[in-house]
């Protein structure tokens, strides 16, 4: 149904729709991680929690931070050479060798599929002159991204001193990562072909989450004896994004499984306006009749099935003619109780 509304006070400010969608959520899940949490992507919402900020190793999904810093440091189409210090380093290995050229695409998904270390070194040392300098700039990704309980101590998750984070962290780590297109293209895929030393090699995903639930698109999983088993998940099902993280869990898949169940049981994504049904008519001082506005694009978020929703639109003073396509008239204001979930700006659609 279209939606048309007419504004005649100078200041407007009139709740025009309400949303009442009855919850259906199921129970809380039952996991095995020492620590846990699943929160959707958009709100960071927490809709489900175990010791989730308990300091905790992470093991190989560190690489998440390690692909970041790569991706904001150097072009994917960009090649090097392997440093000698990355060949023959212990645990997940890619098996490169001295001399071997790579993109950094072609190493990307090394590292986030085959969980490389040896590739986590050699990313690490093109960007930086050293471990040690590759790790602060890991640190200060994670301080501006408001990462309060992480250090990172090198690019692969080994086991080292210092070298920690939490399941709450680590999911907002994980929604960030997941907005970025390469990253996403790479943590989503099952498989991959790419060029290492001149040779192709194909390498799988880790992650099973991929084929065990409808909707997975990542992220990374992770393994030491000192950690136990880590994950980090994340859903997307009917415009929901859901991220879920596990540290020490002897039965991940089938927490995340869980998690993911209630997550979507619980959240759903809502059309707030869409550009050729919201409009709104505003009065133009010195001009017969009222201009129309509406949003550029339809406006989508993702919140709790039970929400309420109200708008407001809100405009400042008195328009005076003349007013041009395309100038910002108004703001729908979207609120669920008393907190301001959007702010969408209404162009006006003509000249007056």
């Amino acid at each position: 149904m279209k939606r048309k509304f007419t504004a005649i006070l100078l200041s407007l400010s009139a709740i025009i729709q309400v949303f009442t969608v009855t919850l259906t959520a199921g129970n809380a899940p039952t996991v095995s991680a020492e620590s846990a949490v699943l929160i959707e992507a958009d709100s960071k919402d927490v809709i489900f929690a175990k010791n989730h900020l308990q300091k905790m190793p992470m093991a190989s999904t560190t690489k998440i931070m390690t692909a970041l810093v790569v991706l904001d440091t150097l072009p994917t189409d960009h090649v090097f050479t392997v440093a000698d210090r990355a060949v023959g380093t212990e645990g997940s290995s890619a098996y490169l060798k001295k001399g071997d050229t790579m993109s950094v695409r072609s190493a990307l998904f090394a590292l986030l599929l085959q969980s490389a270390n040896d590739v986590a070194v050699a990313l690490a040392l093109e960007v930086s002159d050293s471990i040690e300098g590759f790790a602060s700039l890991m640190n200060e990704k994670a301080a501006s991204l408001g990462l309060k309980d992480t250090s990172f101590k090198n690019p692969s998750g080994l086991p080292d001193e210092g070298h920690y984070t939490t399941a709450y962290d680590f999911a907002i780590l994980a929604s960030y990562a997941m907005e970025n297109e390469t990253f996403y293209s790479i943590v989503s895929a099952k498989s991959a072909t790419v060029k290492i030393g001149g040779n192709d090699r194909t390498f799988v995903n880790h992650n099973r989450l991929l084929s065990l639930y409808d909707g997975a698109v990542g992220v990374k999983t992770g393994f030491t004896k000192e950690s136990g088993r880590c994950l980090v998940g994340a859903c997307e099902q009917d415009g929901v994004r859901l991220i879920t993280v596990t540290l020490n869990a002897s039965d991940d898949w089938n927490d995340h499984c869980r998690m993911f169940d209630l997550g979507l049981s619980k959240y759903r994504s809502v059309c707030l306006c869409t550009k050729k049904d919201f409009i709104i008519e505003l009065p133009v001082a010195g001009a017969d009749g009222c201009i129309t506005a509406s949003p550029k694009e339809d406006k989508y978020i993702t919140l709790p099935k039970n929400s309420k929703i109200t708008v407001s639109i809100e405009a400042k003073g008195l328009l005076m003619s003349p007013v041009t396509i395309g100038s910002i008239i108004a703001t729908a204001i979207f609120r669920t109780e008393d907190k301001v979930i959007a702010k969408v700006p209404l162009f006006a659609t003509a000249d007056i």
